[in-house]
């Protein structure tokens, strides 16, 4: 994912909205939660303090560094002999590196 911005959005004269924020944090997931954040960060930057868009925006680049550096809870709780998947927090376990990638 680039953080590239769209054109429209990018413009200077036009009104950050809302709507704008949600756009860029409707598909996140672990793996763009950051690239995300820093969308979003540039986009409602020029803000004032209260500005609607830059608290939506606040809230949202807060849950995406939490996304970003723990992951997500997988799979569900309740299933009888199938344990969740288990989160990017979670501590590895013995004979493991803690490297996703071996």
């Amino acid at each position: 994912m680039s953080e590239a911005e769209h054109p429209d959005r990018a413009r200077v004269a036009r009104e950050v909205s809302i709507e704008d924020v949600r756009q860029l944090m409707g598909a996140s997931t672990p793996h763009f939660a950051l690239q995300l954040r820093n969308r979003i960060a540039k986009l409602v930057d020029p803000l004032p303090a209260g500005h609607p868009a830059r608290v939506e925006g606040e809230r949202e680049m807060a849950r995406l560094e939490a996304l970003g550096y723990t992951g997500e809870v997988r799979g569900q709780e309740g299933e009888e002999g199938l344990p969740p998947l288990p989160s990017l927090s979670v501590a590895p376990g013995p004979g493991t590196t803690g490297n996703l990638h071996g």
